[in-house]
């Protein structure tokens, strides 16, 4: 999973067929067709917003209304439901599975958060619209969304922040990760003022100062920065979404501290025709970007980086809490709303 922003590239509209394939239904493949039309040709909710959300107003209340005939047995079926689909397509992507894009989509539909004025985050689900569908950082994620429609037509009722946010949950937990505390409340938004602007989420081409005022207007210690930055253990990037190339390292469908370990290894800039990314020293097969290789070059993050690299054990419990708040920020939830821990599907089989 990446979540950083990446320069915006050209590429060609998906067709109804490849978009088809990807849901697996033909009322799904609809749904999803409807919407990517919505958001790429001006109709509907997903006509283009090209100013900030809500400039100047008084700061925003995302109030949790969590269903009321929806307990925690009812949400860990939606959780199996989610990682028996992502079992099923372990092959996909040359073998990357859909572990690193359902993390992503989590990541970046909570990450456009800004604190300042409570807009943006999960709440919403505002990546159904235009500008934040088609925003270059969020290039390719529209197939995490059409993978999760599926579950959305067995659970209708489920809204878009709640399934994306906990896909995300069962993506690192069904990867070996840590546990990540949920709950459910999100609330779709139709509204078009609710749509955060382009250009809130990281640009992978960028330094530490960057990666500091972004992860900072979210709220978040440089600590929790470089824990979250850590998803990068998943996954990988692709020349036809983001412009880079390549996995993190060579176990990319295992949430581990192995991105921390390489990260201190040596690496160089790689030879090539695309963006500015690095190769490690010993292979060539492996990547970081910049944003990662400022982690390594800045003191401050450094020392995280190190203890992360150190010990799994801690950098799974950091990880855990940051992105458990992450996938909250912005949210009000009512003060007897519980989280939930979710069963592996392992742990169910035991």
């Amino acid at each position: 999973m990446s979540a950083i922003r990446v320069a915006p590239v050209f590429r060609a509209k998906p067709s109804f067929k490849v978009l088809a394939g990807l849901v697996g239904s033909s009322a799904a493949a609809l749904y999803l067709l409807n919407n990517y039309n919505n958001n790429h040709n001006g109709g509907g909710h997903g006509r283009h917003v090209g100013k900030s959300l809500l400039a100047g107003s008084a700061l925003i209340v995302n109030k949790a209304d969590p269903p009321k005939n929806a307990d925690f047995e009812t949400y860990q079926k939606i959780y199996n439901d989610i990682a028996e689909r992502m079992r099923n397509d372990d092959d996909a992507d040359e073998g990357a599975g859909r572990y690193g894009l359902l993390c992503r989509l989590a990541w970046h539909t909570s990450g456009t958060y800004k604190k300042s004025d409570n807009t943006g985050g999960s709440f919403g689900g505002t990546m159904n619209y235009s500008p934040e569908s088609s925003d270059g950082a969020n290039a390719g994620l529209e197939y995490g969304r059409a993978f999760l429609l599926a579950i959305r037509e067995k659970y209708p009722w489920i809204s878009h922040g709640d399934l994306w946010t906990l896909g995300g949950v069962v993506a690192v937990q069904e990867a070996g990760g840590p546990k990540i505390k949920w709950r459910p409340g999100r609330k779709d938004s139709t509204d078009a003022s609710r749509v955060p602007e382009n250009g809130r989420l990281p640009d992978a081409a960028q330094g530490a100062e960057h990666v500091k005022n972004v992860f900072g207007r979210m709220g978040f210690t440089d600590r929790e920065t470089v824990a979250l930055i850590g998803a990068h253990c998943l996954g990988k990037c692709h020349t036809d979404r983001s412009g880079f190339d390549g996995p993190w390292g060579p176990s990319f469908t295992m949430f581990t501290n192995d991105f921390f370990v390489r990260l201190l290894q040596g690496w160089h800039v790689r030879k090539w025709d695309g963006p500015k990314q690095y190769q490690d020293d010993e292979s060539n097969s492996f990547m970081m970007l910049p944003t990662d290789m400022a982690l390594k070059e800045d003191s401050a993050f450094l020392k995280y980086v190190k203890i992360y690299a150190a010990d799994q054990d801690v950098f799974f419990k950091d990880f855990s809490n940051a992105f458990s708040a992450l996938l909250e920020r912005g949210i009000d939830f009512p003060k007897n709303s519980k989280q939930f821990t979710f069963k592996t599907l392992d742990e169910q089989e035991e």
